[in-house]
């Protein structure tokens, strides 16, 4: 029997159209693990809305592969018709839905529209219609700064992989867990075993999370929001990891790496996931991705052990990446590989693996 946090790990192919189906799967075995419990949508209900439709598509398909994986938060629905603008995600039997304002500022979301989404969800899942929740992004420049929209400190936590997160999808546009990027946090925790890790721009710390589940030997994380490492924090906490060995620091990224180039740490992984523009008070100045990934890139490098990784990724649709910045690197573009089973839109991020030559 194994222990909580220790994993049992199963390699499988990669799979064509979404790249991993599950490049990695693993259970966290323990006497009090919590599996997932996923609604059955039962034959013969009405056919007639065709958002409905595509819902049920989605989510039969997808809930056999979360079934497997042990996973309860996933998209069922990605903008996959004009007239629906829309972004729906399960998380363990509620239902977030993000709303795409056409024009460039925050436009007020049609009644109708909120409606009928309700309507649907309520038809499919048996739900209240109180167990959904409402998310407007508009088209301009996102800070990704996480603003926050209510106060209502409602938690819940989630599996993903057989790992646990903690979950708010009222108080933020986002959720807390960048549901994107699950292919590629198990990408990283395949690797991850008696490894040491850094994580910049950690957010919530999952890349950290699941790297610790995999049997890092440590994991550093690194983010500049009072609110996020705290959260973070307890994240580790919520799956029984000591901060001992994986601690959560408060610092700008850009100064932190200087700062920890002087005191001699190494690391065998670093992963460096930042926002496209970042305005934050706390911070010097404006962050640019396209402008500052060489700065960030160049100062990780000196922080890797010897064939050490860093897995460098973007949400920026307008991202180059110039390799000549990194003489002496062996860099890979592994975008189609960490697209989720879930996510239709290609673009979603892109994804580097760079690995430092001996």
């Amino acid at each position: 029997m194994f222990g909580y946090g220790q994993t049992l790990f199963f390699c499988c192919g990669v799979c064509q159209g979404y790249a991993i189906l599950s490049f990695l799967i693993y259970f966290s075995v323990s006497m009090n693990e919590i599996i997932v419990s996923l609604p059955n949508i039962a034959d013969g209900e009405d056919k007639s809305s065709i958002l409905g439709n595509r819902i049920r598509k989605n989510y039969r398909h997808i809930r056999k592969w979360a079934k497997r994986t042990n996973t309860d938060c996933f998209r069922i629905y990605d903008r996959e018709i004009p007239q629906y603008p829309l972004t729906i995600d399960f998380y363990d039997g509620r239902f977030c839905v993000h709303y795409f304002s056409r024009t460039r500022e925050k436009e007020e979301l049609p009644a109708e529209l909120e409606v009928e989404v309700v309507q649907v969800l309520s038809k499919i899942f048996a739900i209240n219609p109180d167990k959904v929740f409402w998310k407007t992004r508009a088209k301009h420049k996102e800070t990704r700064q996480y603003e926050k929209e209510d106060d209502s400190r409602e938690f819940f936590s989630v599996l993903e992989y057989g790992v646990k997160f903690r979950i708010n999808l009222l108080d933020y546009l986002d959720t807390g867990l960048f549901l994107d990027h699950r292919e590629t946090r198990q990408l990283v925790a395949a690797t991850a075993n008696g490894k040491r890790l850094l994580n910049l721009f950690a957010y919530t710390c999952s890349f950290s999370v699941q790297a610790a589940a995999a049997g890092a030997s440590f994991t550093k994380s690194v983010d500049m929001s009072n609110t996020y490492t705290a959260w973070g924090e307890k994240n580790f906490l919520l799956n029984k990891f000591s901060l001992k060995n994986n601690p959560v620091v408060r610092a700008d990224c850009l100064k932190f790496l200087d700062q920890e180039i002087r005191s001699g740490e190494k690391y065998d992984i670093i992963v460096i996931d930042p926002p496209t523009i970042s305005r934050s008070k706390k911070m010097d100045q404006l962050f640019d991705v396209q402008v500052d990934y060489i700065y960030l890139i160049s100062k990780s490098l000196k922080l890797l052990s010897p064939e050490g990784v860093i897995y460098f990724s973007t949400n920026s649709r307008k991202f180059v990446f110039d390799e000549s910045n990194f003489a002496g690197c062996k860099i890979f573009e592994i975008s189609s590989k960490t697209l989720p089973i879930d996510f239709h839109d290609p673009k979603i991020h892109r994804c580097w693996k760079i690995v430092k030559s001996a």
